[in-house]
């Protein structure tokens, strides 16, 4: 049961980190464009408002799938929970791995929401 409620952290930790950075990218996004904390893309930081505009769109993104991450994470951990440590290794790990997928490729509409609102230069259509 330790192993089991030791995954069921782990595998909370993405969503629970999606939420929160979600609502603070939308609520108070990074006030300058630099290299180390924020939604940074070569198209994000090209100025001022694309890089507010990436950040409050990916900050919803991450905001919905974060939500329903951690509810479906929930869900799967509690199916589990009277399996044995291998299934719940197993499961876990499968799990994490989705949950970093559907992170990585919350980028794809992120920049393509940019390349409909803003030219190669960064100027709004």
């Amino acid at each position: 049961m330790r192993f089991w409620a030791f995954m069921l952290i782990m595998d909370l930790l993405i969503p629970l980190i999606m939420l929160s950075v979600g609502q603070l990218f939308v609520k108070k996004p990074p006030e300058t464009i630099n290299g180390m904390y924020g939604y940074r893309t070569s198209m994000s930081m090209k100025n001022k408002d694309t890089w507010e505009f990436a950040h409050k769109y990916c900050g919803k993104i991450w905001r919905l799938t974060g939500a329903v991450l951690l509810l479906v994470s929930i869900g799967a951990m509690l199916c589990l929970a009277n399996y044995d440590t291998g299934a719940i290794g197993t499961a876990g790990g499968v799990l994490c791995g989705v949950q970093t997928l559907v992170m990585i490729v919350s980028v794809l509409p992120t920049e393509r929401a940019l390349r409909k609102a803003f030219d190669k230069n960064g100027c709004r259509r």
